[in-house]
């Protein structure tokens, strides 16, 4: 009997029964999707690259109530400390931060853990899921301390319409996946399994959220809002790891499974790309309306094609809009995935309590 008992279901949610005369699991048994026997066997590790990365999410552990906001408060209640497009800007992008990490935790708990089959990506998972809960707790920290209204703030994303349609475009890529019934294992659902992968570690985290990066890192650089700009770098560390696992996953199915990355299914996601700068632009536009700290909408829309043609090349695709200059060429250095050297000039770096990261 074979080390992989197959399922013809294709479920990856877990070992249903033991089979006792199953051999032992070996590397070549183990895969991204449909491979059920070995969901439970963490060793041998067949991808040394999930493990690093679980490693260094562990190294780089943080809580919001660490970074002191004193100066934050005292600036969000003087009469001219920020201007009103500042303090729009400001809401807007917390409104939005402040349920899009619950989305994607809600994502990679419902549909993301159930249907991945590799142990080592369950765990780097498992501490996403952890870094997803502290950063909402990040938007709750800040939320209180400004004295902010809760109810506008984390009800945005039904009342400003960019953010309604942002967080509405991604939740169609896991209607079906959320469905308890749901079984990868045929093209059709496995491509369902692609499409959700994308839209949410390379849309979602890797397109949505660099526009809000960039004006909280614009107020920051001006010394405004210093603690939240300092609680925004740690999570563009974390999301940077983010990224960077979903893209390993998304090309390693693709290697493991050719049959799925069919020219009609390339087709689809760079119209997903397409779609999702278009919905990035518009929100840029709803938090932006006359320009603020040196940026403004058209800016905004060039970073976002910037961005879009990174991550299309980075899944193996032709770059969507031939952006190929950055227009804030100061955000190289925190946004730049290939970069990890003084990502913020603060204690992130002395935060790695192990070994460096890598962004290869």
């Amino acid at each position: 009997m074979t080390a992989t008992t197959e399922n013809p279901a294709g479920t990856g949610s877990g070992l249903g029964e033991i089979d006792r005369d199953a051999a032992r699991i070996g590397v070549d048994d183990k895969a991204m999707i449909n491979a059920r026997a070995d969901v439970n066997q963490l060793l041998p590790l067949k991808y040394t690259w999930a493990w690093d990365k679980y490693l260094a999410g562990c190294n780089n552990h943080w809580m919001p109530t660490e970074v002191a906001m004193q100066a934050d408060i005292a600036l969000w209640k003087s009469r001219d400390g920020l201007t009103e497009d500042e303090r729009l800007m400001l809401k807007r992008n917390l409104g939005f931060f402040a349920t899009a990490e619950s989305l994607v935790a809600n994502n990679i708990v419902l549909a993301v853990y159930r249907q991945l089959t590799n142990p080592e990506c369950r765990q780097y998972l498992l501490r996403q899921a952890f870094e997803e809960a502290v950063h909402t707790h990040t938007f709750q920290y800040i939320c209180e301390s400004l004295g902010l209204d809760e109810g506008e703030l984390f009800n945005m994303y039904r009342e400003v319409p960019s953010i309604t349609a942002k967080d509405a475009w991604a939740l169609e890529y896991t209607r079906n996946l959320e469905d308890p019934g749901f079984r990868t294992g045929t093209p059709e659902a496995d491509q369902a399994f692609l499409r959700d992968l994308v839209a949410f570690y390379v849309v979602f985290e890797g397109m949505w959220f660099y526009t809000g990066f960039a004006q909280i890192l614009s107020l920051g650089r001006r010394n405004k809002m210093v603690g939240i700009a300092e609680q925004y770098q740690y999570i563009l560390r974390d999301e940077s790891i983010h990224l960077n696992f979903g893209i390993d996953v998304i090309n390693q199915i693709k290697i493991e499974n050719p049959h799925l990355w069919t020219p009609e299914f390339r087709a689809e996601v760079r119209q997903m790309l397409v779609e999702a700068c278009e919905l990035e632009v518009a929100y840029g536009r709803e938090t932006m309306p006359r320009g603020v700290l040196g940026l403004n909408a058209q800016l905004c829309e060039q970073y976002m094609r910037f961005i879009t043609d990174r991550r299309a090349e980075q899944i193996g695709l032709e770059p969507v809009f031939g952006e190929t200059e950055n227009p804030f060429p100061w955000m190289s250095e925190v946004m730049d995935l290939q970069k990890e050297k003084n990502f913020f000039e603060t204690r992130v770096i002395e935060y790695q309590s192990g070994g460096g990261l890598d962004w290869d």
